[in-house]
């Protein structure tokens, strides 16, 4: 599993509020919701970034509350991966329950400016600054937290691997009782 994107930068301690504002939090249209990600922190982003762009961060990225938004927002406004120091334990939860994959690295950060192209291998944990030929390396994603992103989620990686055998089970108890 590997992506390519244009890099956009956040600092520390960047929080859930910060992500996506929360008197946006009753919108439930993912479209529409995403128009305001980052809508404090950083007015441009929404116009710019592309999909597949990557999100680098600080420590403790997604700090604050445990809503699932925030995570869900950069997902939906384009953000192929988040690359931080360190996570909040909830959103290094919450980022993979939807699919949107992450990965830690201390020294990556202060090494990759804005704007720079990045090449990331979820598979291997390397990460390649494409501007500068620099070359980081994080934990690997392991692969069954790989097998959720790909699904696109928990939920679905649940459906996907669980519903068939379901769906095979009351399939066969309706024809026990017929």
């Amino acid at each position: 599993m590997k992506i390519e994107g244009r890099a956009w930068k956040v600092g520390d301690h960047v929080d859930t509020d910060l992500i996506i504002p929360a008197r946006f939090l009753n919108i439930s249209d993912k479209i529409e919701f995403a128009k305001y990600c980052f809508a404090d922190l950083k007015p441009d982003f929404v116009e710019g970034v592309k999909p597949g762009d990557i999100l680098v961060a600080g420590v403790n990225f997604g700090c604050g509350s445990s809503r699932e938004h925030a995570p869900w927002a950069l997902k939906q406004a384009g953000i192929g991966a988040v690359i931080a120091k360190s996570f909040a334990r909830i959103f290094y939860r919450n980022a993979f329950n939807i699919g949107l994959p992450i990965l830690e690295s201390k020294e990556a950060p202060d090494q990759i400016e804005e704007g720079d192209v990045l090449a990331v291998n979820f598979s291997t944990g390397e990460m390649v600054n494409e501007n500068n030929r620099k070359r980081f390396q994080a934990r690997p994603v392991p692969a069954f937290m790989r097998s959720i992103i790909d699904a696109g989620g928990l939920v679905e990686h649940v459906r996907k691997t669980q519903g068939n055998g379901v769906m095979r089970k009351k399939k066969q108890a309706r024809e026990k009782c017929a």
